[in-house]
């Protein structure tokens, strides 16, 4: 796997250290990436030494120790501490993953937490999530039905046709894999990624969608697809264990497949 590095223009310096409270035995040295979009000392990297017995089980409770009881100026998004909102999404100890559901027992007596990869960061561990947002939309992850609704019935599926979904409707857009993936970084405003390809074939797989022909259509480009150079960070840093380098493959396969 590619592991983490900053851009060339982002130049860390080293920040205020927080001494460890008194009496405290064992201790989590944090870094931790800080960003002040009105501060003329940025980025920079504090160090907090926290007493580790005060600091939860999860890499997000950290934050909300240090916010709560440290430093309240802390910026970082979180919603359902449950691996399901993809809010808290971060770079932990260089892998991209879920600061709720990441354990602090897996991360050793240093925790060093950055923002996702190559995305503007609007402040400490804050990105701008607006493209990746257009990206997702530009797929119209939605059902596209020609034929009219039956009247006296949903549309059905057999058991083999819902199976096919497996895999893909449970990606939570949390930008990790997308943010981990080089070409990614370095085509990010014309290849769509890993995650939003996953979701494109989400659809294409759905047995119900008769736009079939259409989305591979609009799929069929040099960067919005095969800038995927099957590198598989996507799959190696998925924090729910999906496989967005299989979808990719699948949906390769499908243009090759109607050509033929």
């Amino acid at each position: 796997m590619v592991e983490f590095s900053l851009p060339p223009h982002a130049k860390v310096k080293p920040g205020k250290t927080w001494p460890a409270p008194e009496g405290a035995k064992d201790i989590l040295t944090v870094k931790l990436y800080r960003y002040d979009p009105e501060s003329g000392d940025n980025p920079r990297l504090d160090t907090y030494l926290l007493d580790r017995s005060r600091c939860g089980k999860m890499v997000l409770d950290v934050l909300f120790h240090i916010k709560n009881e440290i430093d309240s100026s802390l910026a970082f998004r979180r919603s359902c501490r449950e691996g399901v909102c993809g809010s808290c999404a971060m770079n932990v100890n260089g892998r991209n993953t879920l600061a709720c559901i990441k354990p602090l027992a897996e991360v050793g007596d240093t925790l060093t937490l950055y923002p996702l990869p190559h995305l503007e960061v609007h402040k400490d561990l804050v990105v701008d999530m607006t493209h990746f947002y257009a990206q997702y939309a530009s797929v119209q992850p939605w059902l596209k039905a020609l034929t009219p609704e039956p009247a006296d019935r949903e549309r059905l599926q057999s058991p083999e046709e819902r199976a096919r979904l497996d895999g893909l409707y449970d990606c939570i857009l949390c930008a990790c894999c997308s943010t981990s993936c080089p070409s990614y970084w370095w085509n990010g405003d014309r290849y769509l990624g890993p995650a939003v390809l996953l979701q494109a074939y989400r659809w294409i797989a759905d047995s119900r969608d008769e736009a079939t022909g259409e989305r591979l259509d609009q799929l069929e480009d040099p960067f919005k697809l095969y800038r995927c150079h099957t590198i598989m960070n996507c799959t190696d840093t998925c924090p729910k264990g999906l496989n967005p380098a299989k979808a990719i493959a699948e949906i390769k396969k499908l243009l090759i497949e109607r050509k033929l």
